[in-house]
C-alpha cells in the first residue's frame, strides 16, 4: 500500500514538472485563452438574428457618349442666277471649304409667271414695277411662242413649291402673277454643306425656312 502511494506521488510530480518546464514557450495556448472578453459572448438563437442587410446595387457607370457623326446637307434648288444670293445668305455661318455646289438639270412642271404683255416695252415696264416691289428673281420671255413678253418668276418641280412662291410674291405686293404648268428642263444649283452637326443643322433649317419653295435635305 505504501509502495502504491509512492508511485502515484512520483507520477504526479513528473506530470507537474512536464507541464511546468516541458511545454515550449511558443506553443499555442488553449482555445479559451485566445478568446477576447469571453464573459461578454452571448449565444443568440437563429430566430432572433437580424435580417441580412440588403445588397447595395451600384448604379452602372455610363460609358462615354458617342459623338454625333457629322453629315452632309444640301439646300436648293436654285436657278443659276439665284445661287449667289443663296450663298450670301449662308455667309454668316462661316462655312469656308465645307460649302460646295452641285449642278443638276431638273424637269420643271410648274412655273409662276405674269401673263404676256402686248409688247417688249410693256414687259420692261412690268419688270420695273417688280423691282420697285423688291422682286429680283424674274426674267422676260423673249423667244417666239405663246408666252413671248411674259415674265417668269420661277419654275418648280411641284405645284406646291410654285404655290409657295406665289404666296411670297403676293406678300410683296405682286398681284398679277399666277401659277401654271410649264414642261421644261432647267439647270439648277444645290448648295451642299459638309460636316454638319446638330447646332449647324438647326441654323440651316432656320435659313431655309426664310426662302419659300426651297428644300433642305441629305446629300445624295
Amino acid at each position: 500500500m505504501r509502495a502504491l502511494f509512492l508511485v502515484l506521488l512520483l507520477a504526479n510530480l513528473a506530470l507537474y514538472a512536464w507541464s511546468r518546464y516541458g511545454v515550449p514557450e511558443n506553443a499555442a495556448p488553449a482555445p479559451s485563452s485566445r478568446q477576447i472578453a469571453p464573459d461578454k459572448v452571448k449565444v443568440v438563437a437563429p430566430a432572433n438574428l437580424p435580417p441580412p442587410a440588403a445588397a447595395v446595387t451600384k448604379p452602372p457607370v455610363a460609358g462615354p457618349t458617342a459623338a454625333a457623326t457629322p453629315f452632309c446637307l444640301e439646300w436648293g434648288s436654285f436657278t443659276v442666277a439665284d445661287a449667289p444670293r443663296a450663298e450670301q445668305a449662308l455667309e454668316p455661318l462661316g462655312l469656308g471649304a465645307r460649302l460646295a455646289q452641285r449642278r443638276s438639270e431638273e424637269q420643271a412642271a410648274w412655273w409662276v409667271f405674269i401673263p404676256p404683255q402686248a409688247s417688249r416695252q410693256l414687259a420692261l415696264r412690268k419688270a420695273a414695277e417688280l423691282k420697285q416691289l423688291g422682286v429680283e428673281d424674274y426674267f422676260v420671255v423673249q423667244e417666239e411662242g405663246d408666252y413671248r413678253w411674259a415674265l417668269s418668276l420661277g419654275v418648280f418641280r411641284t405645284e406646291e413649291a410654285a404655290q409657295a412662291r406665289l404666296a411670297a410674291l403676293r406678300d410683296q405686293g405682286v398681284r398679277s402673277a399666277r401659277v401654271g404648268p410649264r414642261d421644261t428642263v432647267v439647270p439648277k444649283v444645290w448648295l451642299q454643306v459638309k460636316g454638319v452637326d446638330a447646332p449647324l443643322q438647326a441654323r440651316l433649317k432656320e435659313i431655309a425656312r426664310q426662302v419659300e419653295g426651297s428644300e433642305l435635305k441629305d446629300c445624295p
